[in-house]
């Protein structure tokens, strides 16, 4: 009987280790995505303003590259 308690306490202090564990990685790992979201969107968008914007090609160079 007491055998099986301790076990349970020390099973419960290892389960409660854990997820105290998990819980931390997680609230890292969100922290880190609300820090580098904001900078990873500026330069997407930044990217893609100062990108040359492609022009259509004629009908010569499609010709050319269907060749």
């Amino acid at each position: 009987m007491l055998a099986s308690l301790l076990t349970l306490l020390v099973v419960g202090i290892v389960a409660v280790a854990v997820l105290g564990v998990v819980l931390a990685v997680l609230g890292v790992a969100v922290g880190l995505l609300f820090k580098l979201l904001p900078l990873v969107l500026i330069g997407y968008v930044a990217v893609r303003l100062l990108a040359p914007k492609q022009k259509r090609l004629s009908a010569e160079d499609r010709k050319w590259l269907e060749s």
